[in-house]
């Protein structure tokens, strides 16, 4: 197998995408990368180059002498204050100059985490931050390279969203690539191989939400999606079918999704409220009805099976 390498650049965001993937297990990060014929050029948190060599390398990609398959930024790229970029710079210079130069020579560009993706934190219209994504901002296309940019390959931005990635997005997309088998991307420029389902597939309380047995309150084992901000139904990721450290999820241990793979990210209401319209969530499942939905919960709520429903009830009287 032909070595590919990979930069890995770091913005504006907070390296919790570097820790989340050093998670990486069966194999680890090092073995993965070893495996899939991998060199890893740059890390900010696992390289040893002394600036000056870093300098050097930098130089080398952008003048061709060193091929580039792999371009990974981790954090949105800064554009303020007042679009001069000097919030994140690199030798004195806006990094966003040094964004545009990598991406213009890699093959394939990786976005990295919400930041990266669609701008996460810093990104909304009040942050002097004027943080933005790779190729959108929020869920609209653009972002700070352009919705026609397009690498290399002729490849858009692969943007693998989370707050942090998920080891599991990052390891299916380049095993992809490198084996040259098909990447499809959704409306969002996400590998639907992860991203093709939503948090709610595999969630331990589905049967739960199916019968509209509500949690009021954490600690409870019913659903969280109807008063406790459980955004599961409404994004796509695979946390429930590839689980974190090979162990859980939000969900599972009794915690709302927070929907950090979702453009929106962060949103302005707290994390553990569900707001509502006459009682019922205002965002429902994607694809759904309000009508339909309103009246099939409110039949499943009445046809709940006696054992679920009064282990609900000994559950939240004994909370």
């Amino acid at each position: 197998m032909e070595t590919k390498t990979l930069f890995w650049l770091q913005s504006g965001g907070c390296s919790g995408d570097s820790m989340s993937i050093l998670n990486m297990d069966e194999p680890d990060l090092f073995t993965q990368f070893k495996h899939m014929g991998i060199e890893v050029l740059w890390h900010p948190s696992l390289s040893c180059l002394s600036p000056m060599e870093q300098d050097q390398l930098i130089e080398k990609i952008l003048s061709g002498e060193q091929k580039l398959d792999y371009f990974c930024l981790e954090g949105n790229v800064a554009l303020g204050p007042n679009n001069s970029g000097m919030f994140d710079t690199y030798r004195g210079e806006p990094k966003k100059d040094l964004i545009a130069q990598l991406a213009a020579k890699a093959e394939y560009i990786l976005a990295i985490g919400t930041c990266a993706t669609f701008g996460g934190m810093g990104s909304h219209a009040n942050d002097e931050m004027q943080g933005v994504g790779l190729q959108f901002h929020h869920n609209e296309k653009g972002g700070f390279l352009g919705k026609n940019f397009r690498s290399a390959s002729d490849f858009p931005i692969i943007n693998l969203s989370g707050c942090p990635i998920h080891p599991k997005a990052l390891e299916l997309t380049l095993n992809l690539l490198i084996r040259g088998l098909p990447l499809e991307l959704d409306d969002l420029n996400r590998p639907k191989v992860y991203y093709g389902i939503s948090v709610h597939n595999g969630c331990t309380r589905n049967v739960s939400h199916e019968f509209k047995l509500e949690d009021t309150k954490l600690g409870e084992d019913g659903c969280l999606f109807f008063n406790i901000g459980c955004k599961g139904p409404t994004t796509r990721a695979s946390c429930n079918k590839y689980l974190w450290n090979e162990q859980s999820s939000k969900t599972r241990a009794g915690v709302p999704c927070f929907g950090c793979t979702r453009p929106d990210f962060p949103m302005p209401e707290p994390f553990y409220v569900t707001e509502k319209i006459a009682g019922t969530p205002i965002e429902l499942p994607e694809g759904i009805d309000r009508a339909a939905y309103l009246a099939y919960k409110d039949m499943a709520a009445a046809a709940a099976p006696d054992y679920l429903r009064k282990a609900h009830h000994e559950k939240t009287q004994n909370d």
